[in-house]
């Protein structure tokens, strides 16, 4: 397991020294929440089983379907939502526990995941971007949101809510009426599943080959679209981790796997 212990990073270098080093684990997108109990197991299954063989699991970004603030791991919180929380904070405490990295990185559902669910969980944050060296080859890694833009309306609202002074201000708010502003965005956004897949969803060539000459790398790594593919760029190679979903319509879901032999997209393990 790669330490990281020295505050504020600006790229990580991980496993790979070896050709015998565990291989590195990518996720994203799986839009947890207690509504969807299929993918939750899902996820239990590859934490417990599946992540074993891992040297670190790199989480970047929408773990959670939503997240109103750390608050809600404090155990006299009551509702099904605090406990849940609780629950799969716990859950990824385990990772540390066996030895196993665990790094986080914000999505534009879980933004507000805070200091206090990092240490609960035992999780390494990183910046979006970030740039890591894995079994030398230099990676960009990415949530994938910022990328999206020609959606200028989402791209201001990104400004907006990544922006400490409205964070605070959210935050301030009592922890129900922040549970319930989450509740009707997220109907909002399930009613948008239901319409066409629009080209301003997905990144565009220029900010991809932009992050590309910012970061002098080759090769990407990104979730958000829900388009899990591997794309030939210009300036190099993009990967889309898969979305999760096994409880509404054609059941998905997958993750990528980094070791001496490349890149791999797999799919997910049986749980029984």
């Amino acid at each position: 397991m790669t330490d990281l212990t020295h505050g504020v990073i600006d790229s990580l270098e991980t496993a790979g020294a070896k050709a015998t080093a565990r291989p590195l684990f990518f996720i994203s997108d799986l839009h947890l929440s207690d509504a969807i109990p299929h993918t939750v197991a899902a996820f239990e299954h590859f934490m417990e089983v599946t992540a074993n063989d891992a040297d670190s699991v790199f989480i970047l970004g929408d773990l959670f379907e939503f997240w109103v603030g750390d608050d809600v791991l404090d155990p006299s919180v009551p509702g099904p939502r605090a406990a849940f929380a609780r629950r799969m904070t716990a859950l990824l405490h385990t990772l540390s526990e066996r030895g196993i990295g665990l790094y986080v990185m914000h999505g534009n559902r879980d933004f507000l995941l805070g200091k206090r669910f990092m240490r609960a969980a035992g999780a390494m944050p990183l910046p979006d971007p970030f740039v890591i060296t894995a079994f030398g080859t230099r990676i960009v890694i990415a949530h994938g949101d910022a990328l999206c833009t020609d959606d200028p309306a989402y791209q201001r609202f990104r400004r907006f809510a990544r922006n400490p002074v409205a964070q605070r201000m959210f935050l301030s708010l009592p922890l129900k009426l922040r549970l319930s502003i989450a509740e009707r965005m997220r109907s909002t956004s399930e009613d948008g599943r239901m319409r066409p897949a629009q080209a301003k969803y997905d990144v565009t060539r220029e900010a991809v080959a932009q992050l590309f000459a910012n970061t002098g790398t080759h090769t990407m790594i990104h979730g958000h679209t829900h388009l899990p593919a591997r794309h030939r760029e210009n300036d190099g190679v993009r990967w889309v981790i898969p979305d999760w979903e096994l409880d509404h319509g054609e059941p998905r879901g997958g993750y990528l796997r980094v070791d001496a032999n490349g890149i791999r997209a797999l799919p997910l393990e049986a749980s029984v």
